[in-house]
């Protein structure tokens, strides 16, 4: 009897000692161990099928005016145990920061401590309304006002806007503020090219045509860098500001930040820089301060110079 040194056991990409032996069929359920194959949630759904007992709602005067709903609602009948199987399988296919590194320069997958998750739950500030008096939120405002203060030690700009409250929000503040000091300036309208290298964050392009610039993507080089040469030979009078991530897309410090910086003093209006995080932040802003609007990421105060102070949104300091 001849036994098979196939050892893959069905799964994809099994390497076999003996390479004329085909792989094991599927199984007969589509199941592989705990990876479960499912239908989707629609195929799964039931009419009439319920996962929680709801009590029936009081009879009070219809005030749709003939805006009832008349067919059905096209949501699909599950079970509970259903639901959570199916949203738990949906998790367990996405990559997290639990799970491993990523490289990737995005806000959204850095690290963030578990005690730090703890804090921002705490009676006082998960429960914080942002209508409430301001005389029963002290406390916060404090807290605020003295991150404020660190980022601005930190980064060496002379003013910051707390408001933003994530990566693209961020982006949005810091190019409203350069658009304002344009505005202030005189120059909105001869200064409404947008420079979007290719490896800075994805948003950077919508953002800025979202205020009515004109976007200019700029290649990335062979290094995964922003390619300084085409930069320089982009810049020119129409160039309102320059939009940049480090580290960058690609998950790489852009090495070249203070040169970028310099290279634009007489052309380009304003830079703006984001970053993934605050230390990154400090780099590349403090050598470039004079003409820099900066960001951190995910939430993203943003950084600017003493003279569009009063550009910026509040609360800041």
């Amino acid at each position: 009897m001849v036994q098979s040194l196939d050892r893959s056991q069905g799964r994809i990409g099994g390497a076999a000692a003996d390479t004329t032996v085909a792989l094991a069929p599927a199984t007969f359920t589509g199941n592989r161990a705990l990876l479960i194959e499912e239908p989707l949630i629609f195929e799964m759904g039931q009419a009439g099928r319920c996962g929680v007992d709801l009590p029936e709602p009081p009879k009070v005067k219809d005030r749709l005016n003939g805006l009832r709903r008349s067919g059905e609602i096209g949501l699909p009948g599950l079970s509970e145990p259903q639901v959570v199987q199916h949203y738990t399988r949906l998790s367990q296919k996405n990559y997290a920061i639990d799970m491993g590194v990523y490289p990737l320069g995005s806000c959204t997958m850095k690290h963030n401590p578990r005690i730090n998750e703890k804090v921002a739950r705490l009676p006082g500030i998960g429960d914080l309304h942002p209508l409430q008096p301001v005389s029963t939120v002290q406390g916060a405002l404090e807290l605020i006002d003295r991150l404020a203060h660190w980022l601005k030690t930190l980064t060496g700009m002379p003013a910051v806007a707390m408001s933003p409250a994530a990566g693209a929000h961020g982006e949005m503040c810091g190019m409203m503020a350069i658009a304002a000091a344009l505005e202030a300036r005189g120059e909105r309208a001869q200064r409404k090219v947008v420079l979007a290298p290719e490896s800075a964050h994805g948003t950077n392009p919508a953002t800025a045509a979202a205020l009515g610039f004109t976007v200019k993507p700029i290649p990335a080089n062979a290094r995964g860098r922003v390619d300084l040469g085409a930069l320089k030979a982009a810049l020119g009078p129409d160039v309102a500001a320059i939009m940049l991530t480090n580290p960058n897309t690609c998950g790489l410090f852009e090495s070249e930040i203070v040169e970028i910086s310099t290279s634009t003093p007489s052309s380009a209006a304003s830079g703006r820089a984001t970053s993934a995080s605050t230390a990154c932040t400090s780099t590349c802003i403090k050598p470039s301060r004079r003409r820099m609007a900066a960001a951190g990421r995910a939430p993203a105060p943003s950084c600017c110079r003493r003279r569009w102070r009063p550009t910026r949104p509040i609360p800041g300091s």
